[in-house]
C-alpha cells in the first residue's frame, strides 16, 4: 500500500514538472514570436527556412495568412509564407586584428586575383551570348 502511494506521489510530481515546464517554453515561444513580428518591417535582412537570405519588401505582421514579399536578389522578388522567416539576420561587429605575417611565407604565397559580384555577371551574361 503505501508503495502505491510513492508511485502516485511520484506521478503527480512529473505531471505538474511537465506542465510549468510547458508552460515556460510557451510563453518563451510567444515572446520570440512577438519581437520577431516587431522587427520585421521592409528593408531588414531576414534567413528563411530553405537558406535563403533576403531583404523584407513587405510583410503583414496583423495577418500572418498573407505572403510576405522578400528581395533574394536585385530586382527578383518571391512571396514566402510569413513563418518561413526564420530570423532577422542582425549585423555583426567585425573586429579587424592586425596580423604580422612573415615575409617568406607572403612571398610564397600564389597572388589570387579575385572577381567582384558585378564582374562575374557580367562574365556570365558574355558567357551565356557566346553560347
Amino acid at each position: 500500500m503505501p508503495m502505491e502511494f510513492l508511485l502516485f506521489g511520484l506521478l503527480a510530481v512529473l505531471l505538474v514538472f511537465m506542465i510549468f515546464n510547458t508552460r515556460k517554453r510557451t510563453k518563451a515561444m510567444k515572446a520570440e514570436q512577438e519581437e520577431k513580428a516587431t522587427k520585421t518591417v521592409p528593408g531588414v535582412k531576414v534567413l528563411l527556412q530553405g537558406g535563403i537570405y533576403g531583404t523584407i519588401v513587405a510583410y503583414d505582421p496583423e495577418d500572418l495568412d498573407t505572403p510576405a514579399l522578400v528581395e533574394i536578389a536585385p530586382g527578383t522578388i518571391i512571396e514566402v509564407h510569413s513563418q518561413a522567416i526564420l530570423r532577422i539576420v542582425e549585423p555583426k561587429d567585425v573586429v579587424v586584428e592586425e596580423v604580422v605575417a612573415d615575409d617568406a611565407a607572403v612571398e610564397a604565397a600564389p597572388a589570387v586575383d579575385l572577381e567582384t559580384p558585378e564582374e562575374t555577371r557580367a562574365r556570365l551574361e558574355r558567357d551565356a551570348d557566346d553560347k
